[in-house]
């Protein structure tokens, strides 16, 4: 919790340095790879991340040098070709992917895309050993990198898309290579990273693939696909006012999601979490934010520019309010996934990422940068509605057997 929170603030904190100190349409080119790296790292990463909450805990240090070496070499290696394959087709399918056909654009898709995958796969090592702390160090020398990097290189006079993606993605690296070489040793004693073995774990890669990792695609690709579908339909620009009101409600995005990841770690090592006390850790700590966000979010989105605050209130007003179905989705899945009914979760994901993205594609031309807050709203909302009968359905039943 204090990760995702303490992450958010400096996330901030970093694109409201950028939005003061670069030119709309620099912040607009950035925020539109990072979105497409964010998607390139989430259908590549193959579920490693929630194979390692399954796997790892109570195995000796052999066998969990084995699993995280073959985790991390095989989603970042398969995160680096799917980022060359994004570089070649994405500038074909429109003018507004024009940025990737340099080399530089191929370099900064490539390197944040890998970061980031290690990134999220080297987080989940933490969770499935129930060592959030590490987590929140990591994530917070990382964030703190991010801000403090920018700032040198603004304040000394660079400036363009790419001051932004330096800044974004050579702490990532740093930080990164400092958990590889010192962490993960105090994590598991012991423990050797080495390419040995990688052949053995391709059998459970499959089958985190065929599981987790549809799972995962279905729960996060509206999330990670909507910048894109905006930039596709609107252009970079629009992107960069879509993109910071999204980034500022991600506050409220961000909290269920690592309850839900925490519960499904404590019920992997066999411990009574239940439901009700998540969803309670879930309400206290979003249902402020929330109203600040609703109430003062043009306020907020001014400290930005009068042109942010103009461009995205309603949007955030209405991301606001799609923060509790969210939530109601994200536990249900985590509850799920623990009783390991796979389809289930993947129904529910599915049935939410289609009726989220149709309808952002058809509406962002007539509607603008609000149709994405919409079709997300609808979306989580359908999904709510779904988790709601099934639950009354299951207790009705069980009345009538009793």
């Amino acid at each position: 919790m204090a990760s995702t929170v303490g992450t958010a603030g400096l996330g901030y904190l970093y694109w409201l340095l950028a939005a003061r100190q670069l030119a709309q349409p620099s912040i607009g080119t950035a925020t539109a790879l990072i979105s497409i790296s964010t998607v390139v790292s989430m259908v590549s990463n193959l579920g490693l991340g929630h194979m390692f909450i399954q796997r790892l805990p109570g195995t000796g240090p052999r066998e969990w040098s084995r699993i995280v070496s073959a985790g991390l070499l095989l989603g970042c290696g398969a995160t680096a070709v799917v980022s060359f394959a994004a570089c070649a087709v994405l500038p074909a399918l429109g003018g507004n992917f024009a940025f990737l056909r340099s080399t530089s654009g191929v370099v900064a898709l490539v390197t944040a895309s890998v970061a980031l995958t290690a990134t999220t796969l080297l987080d989940n090592v933490f969770v499935a050993h129930r060592a959030s702390h590490g987590m929140f160090t990591r994530n917070l020398a990382l964030a703190g990198g991010k801000l403090a990097l920018l700032a040198l290189l603004t304040w000394a006079g660079y400036g363009g898309a790419g001051v932004v993606l330096i800044a974004w993605t050579v702490p990532s690296l740093a930080v990164t290579a400092y958990t590889l070489a010192s962490m993960l040793g105090r994590l598991q004693p012991g423990a050797r990273l080495g390419g040995a073995g990688l052949g053995g774990e391709l059998p459970h890669v499959r089958g985190a693939m065929s599981g987790h990792h549809l799972i995962n695609l279905a729960q996060a690709g509206p999330t990670a696909l909507l910048p894109v579908l905006v930039t596709a339909r609107l252009g970079p620009e629009a992107n960069g006012h879509f993109y910071v009101a999204w980034m500022t409600a991600s506050v409220l995005f961000m909290v269920s999601p690592a309850v839900a990841s925490a519960l499904y770690a404590e019920r992997t090592n066999s411990a009574a979490a239940g439901l009700p006390r998540a969803s309670a850790v879930v309400l206290t700590v979003t249902g402020l934010p929330a109203l600040l966000l609703f109430f003062a979010g043009e306020s907020i989105l001014g400290l930005f520019s009068a042109g942010y605050a103009a461009q995205g209130a309603l949007l955030l007003k209405i991301l606001v309010l799609a923060a509790l179905p969210d939530a109601i989705t994200n536990l249900a899945v985590a509850h799920w996934r623990s009783l390991r009914e796979f389809r289930r979760c993947l129904r529910l994901n599915l049935l939410m990422a289609t009726v989220c993205l149709t309808l952002t594609w058809l509406w962002l031309p007539g509607t603008g940068i609000e149709a994405a807050g919409l079709a997300w709203l609808l979306g989580q909302g359908t999904g709510a509605v779904v988790v709601a009968l099934h639950f009354l359905t299951r207790r009705r039943k069980k009345a009538c057997a009793g």
